[in-house]
């Protein structure tokens, strides 16, 4: 019994896993219509809905420029990730622990594949988007989460300001 308990519970991780493969693979397009699920850093927006565009660009130097970006609470943004460089990379919202966490088992599981709407991996020469509706405040983080991008510092913050006067400004001045 303790057999089976232990082969269905490695079975299960296996296809888990599968299921969230990485690796240098270009990822088929996102099919259906996206998941919107709250997350701490806001939920999938609808394109429509942008207010303006944001582009990024992803180096092989392990680097977004920009890697601070300021967007006030409300807003839809289009992100678009244009890589540049001769290496997958990709572009990741979250927290910095979760962030953390996923980057931790990237490296135990490079194959990873994943198709959340605040994610997008983009290969070399290419670019991907992302329609992000950010309605909380605070500081967020954007990652790329390819085994050893992350540690070689490719990063970013994300300031999400509450609406009013000060944060208009903070916004205006940051692009």
């Amino acid at each position: 019994m303790k057999l089976l308990q232990t082969l269905l519970l490695a079975a299960a991780l296996l296809s888990a896993g599968a299921a969230l493969a990485h690796g240098d693979k270009a990822h088929a397009g996102k099919p259906g219509p996206v998941r919107k699920e709250q997350k701490d850093w806001g939920i999938a927006g609808d394109p429509k809905a942008v207010t303006r565009t944001i582009e990024v660009q992803m180096l092989d130097t392990m680097r977004f420029v920009p890697d601070r970006i300021d967007v006030r609470v409300g807003e839809t943004i289009r992100l678009v990730h244009r890589n540049g460089g001769k290496l997958m990379h990709e572009f990741v919202i979250g927290t910095k622990k979760e962030l953390d966490e996923h980057a931790a088992l990237m490296l135990k599981f490079p194959d990873m594949e994943h198709d959340e709407p605040y994610m997008a991996h983009v290969p070399p020469g290419k670019t991907g988007e992302i329609v992000w509706t950010f309605n909380r405040a605070g500081e967020f983080d954007f990652a790329c989460l390819i085994a050893g991008h992350y540690q070689a510092g490719m990063v970013g913050k994300i300031r999400v300001l509450a609406a009013g006067p000060k944060a208009d400004a903070a916004v205006v001045h940051k692009q």
